[in-house]
């Protein structure tokens, strides 16, 4: 995160909730004060009560399942160069995945229905 984002959030009133590199210099912090009392925060509190007070790492299980299982089917790399290629390629992932996961349900229910 670079300094002149420490500044915006801090003229929002946001904490930044951003982990700083171990070698994070306080010295000058390139001129933030905002970033420098986020490393000495950092550093006082220590990486395992710091994560937890600012829920750092905390992540949504209905997506994140997702997102793993689409990369797991099609990959993390793209083909397309382009902007828009890029999206439509990202849709098309997750219309195919979607697409495939219906399909299993309605398998599954009919098989469930057979064997009763």
């Amino acid at each position: 995160m670079n300094i002149e984002e420490f500044n915006e959030l801090a003229g929002l009133h946001i904490d930044p909730v951003i982990k700083v590199r171990k070698n994070a210099s306080t010295d000058r912090a390139g001129g933030s004060r905002h970033r420098r009392r986020a490393i000495r925060k950092y550093r006082s509190l220590g990486y395992r009560e710091w994560a937890e007070m600012n829920r750092y790492g905390m992540r949504w299980p209905a997506t994140e399942g997702v997102f793993s299982a689409v990369k797991r089917k099609f990959g993390e790399n793209t083909v397309s160069r382009t902007e828009e290629g890029l999206l439509a390629e990202g849709y098309q992932r997750f219309w195919i995945y979607d697409e495939m996961r219906e399909y299993g349900e309605r398998r599954m229910k009919i098989e469930v229905e057979v064997k009763e």
